[in-house]
């Protein structure tokens, strides 16, 4: 199994990012995602995630402004992101639950099978 987490980049405040995840050898429906995120001198942080049945979840810093879907095609997990602030700025990373915890709204960080790599999303001021 392996997570291909791509998509950040530096853009100005205001400004919108889609990050993907990509799970190769696991099967769409089959595991939630969560997208984590750990910025500078910060701890790391649930931002959104999504059940194996589709049902999202968002942080509070998340809700209004990002968005979490599912591509069953590309086996791909997206995390939309609008109206980022200098604050968003981060390394964002997917992770992937195919445990029984799966189908549940909120998962713990140890339900997490599997881990991506990390993405850098830098928002300038």
């Amino acid at each position: 199994v392996q997570l291909q987490a791509s998509g950040g980049g530096v853009v100005q405040a205001g400004g919108s990012l889609r990050l993907s995840c990509v799970a190769s050898g696991l099967v769409f429906g089959s595991y939630a995602m969560g997208w984590y995120r750990q910025g500078p001198g910060k701890e790391r942080e649930l931002v959104a995630s999504i059940s194996n049945g589709g049902r999202p979840y968002y942080a509070d810093s998340a809700k209004g402004r990002f968005s979490i879907s599912g591509d069953n095609a590309k086996n791909t997990v997206y995390l939309q992101m609008n109206s980022l602030k200098p604050e968003d700025t981060a390394v964002y990373y997917c992770a992937a639950d195919v445990g029984p915890s799966r189908a549940k709204l909120v998962r713990f960080d140890w339900e997490y099978d599997y881990w991506g790599q990390g993405t850098l999303v830098t928002v300038s001021s």
